[in-house]
Order: C-alpha cells, then structure tokens, then sequence
C-alpha cells in the first residue's frame, strides 16, 4: 500500500505518503487563504522527499471537513483528479477525526476547529480513535456547558479558550496529513470500509446569490 493523504478543511494545507507501516514524508504549510496555491508544490514535495512517483499510489484518503467551502472544496477536487488519472480508489475521512488521532488521548475529549464567523466545528470523542458525535458548527457560547472543562484540542478551543476551559496546549493545533493517513491506513489493514469522499460544510457557503437579484433575459 502507498496512501497518499491530502487535507485542506482547515487554514492547514498538509500533504502526506503512508505506506501502510509509516509515514514517509509529511508537508504541513498553515496559510488559509492559498489553498489552491500550496496544495500541489506540497504533493511534488512529499513524493520527492520519499523517492517517489505519482503513480505508484495505490490509495488516497482525503479529509472531507468539515470546513469552509472554498477551501474545502480544493482538496476534494484534487483528490477526485488524482484518483480518475491514476484508477485508484479514493477515500474520505472527517477532518476532526485526524485531528483527534494525532492527539493520542485515550480519555473522552473533543476537538474543535475555527469556522469563523465565530463558530467552532466541533464532535466529541470517546479516545482518539473513537468519535461519538456527528461533527457540529456551533458558537461557543451555546456550547459552554458542554465543554467546559472537557479536555479539548484544535484550534478552534485554543482560540475560545475562556469556553474550551479543558484545552490540551500540548496536543497538535492544525490537521495533519500524517496522522489522517496513518488513522486511514489502520482502518483499512483492519477491513473497515472508508467513508466515501462528499464534503461535510454543515452549513451555506459565504458567497451568496442576492436576495434581489434580477435576472435579465434578452426580449
């Protein structure tokens, strides 16, 4: 197996090859607004680092979100290309859930994200490996009793930390590629069947059609 895992949900654009043991090279660049720039110099990156070619991937897993439209929507799109160029299969994962892994906790906890607009994407979790909720996008204000001293990691309970009062400074802040495809990879030795990869936005795109908006057609 060679799992080439990609993930831009997140303002981190991170790129990595597993080959089913560990990982072989690791691109991680933190920029939200250049996800379209950075993701494929980070793909040539990692395939260089590890002495390899594209075409020797045998599976890709890419982080389904959730997160922001457009950002979101350029890993899933790049990970759909990959997969119809090389004929092979494509894999989603939810984003929280790498996040959660590469957190190593095994006590229940949560992991958040920044949804802007002063939101949080967030889901419990039973250990790193287990999420017992479906991912939400709340205000963490209407949140706090049920985080409040939870342990939490991400950015989004770093960034609200006077909710988030559980927060793990220590855990990762930002998705790893690693981690999604070495939580990809151990599912998949273990016969579990992968989510497929259709976007999780949770919520309407910022880009709006006017609410007034007049079409004119030719007479």
């Amino acid at each position: 197996m060679l799992l080439l895992a990609l993930d831009t949900a997140t303002p981190a654009v991170t790129v990595a090859l597993h080959d089913g043991a560990c990982v072989l090279a690791e691109s991680r660049q933190v920029d939200a607004r250049r996800h379209g720039e950075l993701l494929l110099p980070a793909v040539d990156r990692v395939l260089a680092e590890a002495g390899l070619k594209l075409d020797a991937v045998s599976d890709i897993v890419v982080g389904v979100g959730p997160g922001p439209y457009t950002g979101l929507r350029v890993g899933l799109v790049t990970a759909a290309t990959f997969g119809a160029v090389l004929d092979v299969p494509v894999h989603g994962l939810c984003s929280l859930d790498g996040l959660a892994y590469a957190s190593g906790l095994t006590e229940p906890f949560v992991v958040a994200t920044d949804a802007r607009r002063k939101e949080v994407y967030w889901a419990r979790y039973a250990d790193a490996r287990t999420r017992l909720t479906e991912p939400s996008v709340d205000r963490p204000a209407d949140i706090a009793d049920q985080v409040a001293g939870v342990p939490a990691v991400g950015a989004g309970a770093l960034l609200y930390d006077t909710v988030f009062t559980g927060v793990r400074r220590e855990a990762p802040e930002h998705q790893s590629a690693g981690a999604l495809a070495a939580l990809a990879a151990e599912k998949l030795a273990a016969g579990e069947e992968l989510p497929a990869p259709r976007p999780l936005y949770l919520r309407r795109p910022d880009a709006q059609v006017p609410a007034n908006y007049k079409v004119v057609t030719p007479k």
